[in-house]
């Protein structure tokens, strides 16, 4: 059965790539337009970095908790993957063209309203409102990728240009974080996506094009049963930082985590057009590399996240200093974005992808030991930074094919949002567990080099799931 699915999903991504572009677009105009696209990705991935850097300013200006600092960036990414979902149904119903310039609007607002917060509340009220927008609008980046190049190197190109905006977002933002609160304060790092968010909404007026519309039913329960797992999962691992594992609010959190996903599981069985289908996690081959999406992201935000506590709380870098010490992860990242397409014919995307996953273990725990110093200059944290570079440029392209070419043609759209759920659910709920296990050993000054040792469990498990549980069943299964 596994072997006949598969076999399916094969014929349906290679019948595809004759297929001509969904809307006509010329050269030229394909061109602008893809740009146009990867800065808005590039723009929303950022922005789940960006604050880092400027978290102790943050903290000290707002006065937040340790534990509560972690919300700055939780929030956001709470909202970006607990939404996605949804949101991607919404975009198919009003529009894609539609769907991306509310989400931008959204995003721009909620931005200029973050950096005028004068409270902690008030600034992750606005980094929530930050992901609600982005949820809205990145799906249809995705639908208008596929829609306006033409299959074949076209594609190809902009897909590559897409993966490369992802992955080397989260340590761009940190490169600019560092910039921009050093000179004009941690403010900025929320400032600056208005006139970002500004020119790409003109842009995608002038260059991008009306996509047709889609009726299709909203499944409003299965998007409810969703985000409402995710946030009581998020809540529950972040307020267990802070009070404890055994506190009410922890315990009922998770009580109603996993009432909704069972609601989920009764709501989407039969339906039509869920927002989660459930045949993709029918069987481990198309199940281990999908789930690995969920502890990916959660390695390499802990690495990036508490590097930037390690490098200013620990070893006295300034805010520039520490986005200068993390340039070669961004560097290594593109490199290996450009070299891996040419070696996946040859290698094959699953053994690219298991070295990539190695790469990031080795990268996160070799920060763990850098962390056991007292002082450390700059280039002690270069090799960590490479070796994680290295590793994401690896290791993301490989497994987002390999979980799209297993996927069931009708279900391509929905895989896609629930890849992009998954990895901001990952990123969310790692960061969460990290900020309990920082909290349980003595915090920032004692507590990082085993905060980061268990940063490094979760691409292992991202390892295992991709690399070996998915594969050794898939083989047991066609035999």
């Amino acid at each position: 059965m596994v072997k006949g699915s598969s076999s399916t999903a094969s014929a349906s991504v290679a019948e595809d790539t004759t297929a001509e572009p969904r809307v006509a677009v010329p050269r030229g105009r394909v061109l602008v337009a893809v740009a146009v696209l990867v800065l808005t990705q590039l723009m929303l991935v950022v922005d789940t970095s960006i604050v880092n850097v400027a978290l102790p300013d943050i903290g000290r200006e707002l006065e937040f908790t340790s534990a509560g600092l972690s919300w700055v960036v939780t929030a956001y990414a709470l909202s970006f993957g607990g939404l996605i979902l949804l949101s991607g149904k919404v975009g198919a119903m009003i529009g894609p063209k539609r769907a991306l310039l509310i989400g931008l609007a959204m995003f721009v607002v909620a931005s200029t309203a973050g950096g005028f917060a004068s409270t902690a509340v008030m600034l992750v009220i606005a980094r929530a409102a930050q992901g609600i927008g982005a949820a809205l609008a990145a799906p249809s980046i995705m639908v208008f990728l596929m829609n306006i190049t033409a299959p074949g190197p076209q594609r190809a190109r902009a897909m590559s240009l897409f993966v490369l905006a992802s992955g080397s977002g989260a340590a761009l933002g940190l490169l600019a974080g560092g910039v921009l609160t050093q000179s004009l304060g941690w403010e900025w790092v929320m400032f600056v996506n208005a006139p970002i968010g500004a020119f790409t909404m003109i842009a995608a007026l002038r260059w991008l094009p009306e996509l047709p519309r889609h009726r299709t039913s909203l499944d409003i329960a299965g998007a409810i049963a969703s985000t409402s797992a995710m946030v009581a999962l998020v809540y529950a691992f972040t307020t267990a930082a802070e009070s404890g594992w055994s506190n009410p609010l922890v315990v009922s959190a998770f009580v109603v985590a996993a009432l909704s996903a069972l609601a989920l599981i009764l709501v989407e069985r039969g339906r039509l057009h869920p927002v989660m289908p459930l045949d993709l996690f029918s069987t481990m081959r198309s199940a281990g590399p999908l789930l690995s999406m969920l502890f990916i992201p959660a390695g390499q935000v802990g690495f990036l996240f508490f590097t930037t506590l390690l490098t200013q709380r620990v070893f006295g870098f300034t805010p520039l200093e520490t986005g200068l010490s993390l340039i070669p992860y961004t560097v290594a990242l593109i490199v290996t974005n450009q070299v891996i397409p040419r070696m996946i014919p040859q290698l094959g995307e699953r053994t690219i992808g298991i070295a990539g996953l190695v790469g990031l273990v080795l990268g996160i725990t070799s920060m763990a030991v850098v962390a056991t110093q007292a002082h450390a200059p700059i280039a002690v944290v270069l090799l960590p930074s490479v070796l994680l570079g290295l590793g994401a440029g690896a290791a993301f392209a490989p497994v987002t094919a390999v979980i799209m070419h297993q996927a069931p043609h009708e279900h391509l759209s929905a895989v896609s949002s629930v890849t992009q759920g998954l990895q901001q659910l990952g990123a969310g709920m790692g960061l969460a567990v990290l900020t309990g296990v920082l909290a349980d050993n003595g915090g920032i000054e004692s507590g990082l080099p085993t905060t980061l040792l268990a940063a490094a469990a979760f691409p292992l498990t991202g390892l295992l799931l991709f690399g070996f549980w998915g594969r050794r069943l898939a083989h047991t299964n066609t035999a």
